[in-house]
């Protein structure tokens, strides 16, 4: 039996197909694939989209957060407050520039970060803070950036959006808010791609500046380096056209994607709990719930028809690859006590009806016994 997927970035493409094929045999036919013009358009509407001034494409997400890092100039030393439940992805952006990881707890209803606790976390080594935007909900930054200030803690601000484009709290987009916001636009995220492909947003002109010499080489003017430790990422201009042709349609995907999730959760027994919020503010790129007996569960469904997957199985500090590497482990009770039932069901906006009242009759017919 095929079961339904998590995610399905393939449908995403044929809604579109035609436009997209318009666009790329445009590139190639151009003959100017990297830097181009599709690259330098997706920049500024992406920019304006999230209501800031500078926009960098790059070549995907995790070059977006180590480049956020050197340009607000952390490295060997340095200490970098994140969470260890959202994939990793933080924290090898802090291996590559030689900081060290300190992880601090997460809320227990939204399995963010706890903001009261990364400000606990805050001592004289902490240069900066990633915030993961998780599930399509946003940590409310502007109430962090306010308890900082409080305590008089000067310490820098990533936004981590690759799961939350077009996300907003109290009018502000995501990445908007803090020095630097960064995204990936791999295929399953809600912009996303035909391959690898990522961004950074600031409204900082001297943090914009540094990023482009960074991701170039360290180049100020071309074959001219003047920027210590400077790479190549950047965005292909297939990628740039892409990303140009889907933008327009995000925030109705956006919409969809919570009207998904509304009615999953009319029909879910009272004993799955939502992370995914399906309120105006999110945008559910992941549908992540909590269950005991996650295995059990999981079998019920697959045997409905209805594919899961786990986001994410393993703690960053529990990863075999991390074993030995300096961490500070501040705080995970939350995260160690959570992490082993949450399950991921299918949400993408090309879903069709069918196999949305699939997944409900699935979710209306588990036959655990597990109570809440």
């Amino acid at each position: 039996m095929s079961l339904i997927p998590f995610a399905n970035p393939k449908r995403s493409y044929e809604c579109l197909a035609d436009e997209i094929h318009k666009a790329i045999q445009l590139v190639l036919t151009s003959g100017y694939w990297i830097q181009g013009q599709w690259t330098k358009a997706f920049a500024e509407a992406f920019a304006a989209y999230n209501g800031v001034d500078f926009c960098i494409p790059v070549a995907n997400g995790t070059d977006a957060l180590e480049l956020a890092l050197r340009a607000l100039e952390i490295g060997p030393g340095d200490q970098v407050i994140t969470v260890a439940n959202a994939g990793g992805y933080s924290t090898t952006a802090c291996r590559l520039v030689g900081a060290t990881p300190v992880y601090v707890d997460n809320n227990p209803a939204s399995m963010l970060m706890d903001i009261p606790d990364a400000v606990r976390a805050c001592g004289s080594g902490v240069k900066a803070i990633i915030v993961t935007h998780l599930y399509g909900r946003m940590v409310d930054v502007a109430r962090l950036i306010a308890a900082l200030a409080d305590r008089n803690l000067k310490v820098a601000l990533i936004e981590d959006c690759a799961q939350a484009h077009g996300a907003s709290l109290n009018g502000l987009k995501a990445g908007a808010i803090g020095d630097i916001g960064t995204f990936s636009f791999y295929p399953t995220k809600n912009l996303g791609a035909v391959g690898d492909a990522g961004a950074l947003i600031t409204k900082d002109p001297e943090l914009s500046k540094k990023i482009q010499h960074l991701q170039q080489y360290g180049w100020e003017e071309r074959f001219h380096s003047v920027t210590p430790h400077g790479r190549n990422s950047r965005m292909d201009e297939i990628q740039a056209a892409v990303l140009s042709i889907k933008l327009p349609f995000l925030d109705g995907w956006n919409r969809t994607r919570r009207q998904i999730v509304a009615e999953y959760k009319k029909c879910a027994p009272d004993f799955v709990r939502f992370f995914s919020s399906g309120d105006a503010d999110s945008v559910d790129h992941l549908c992540v719930i909590e269950v005991e007996n996650r295995d059990e569960i999981r079998n019920e469904l697959a045997l409905q028809g209805v594919g899961t997957a786990i986001h994410y199985p393993v703690l960053d500090f529990q990863q075999k690859s991390q074993l030995g590497l300096p961490q500070v482990i501040h705080n995970a009770k939350v995260a160690e006590t959570i992490n082993p039932n949450i399950l991921t069901l299918p949400c993408f906006p090309e879903m069709t009806n069918d196999e949305i009242q699939t997944v409900c009759k699935a979710l209306r017919n588990l036959t655990s016994t597990q109570r809440r």
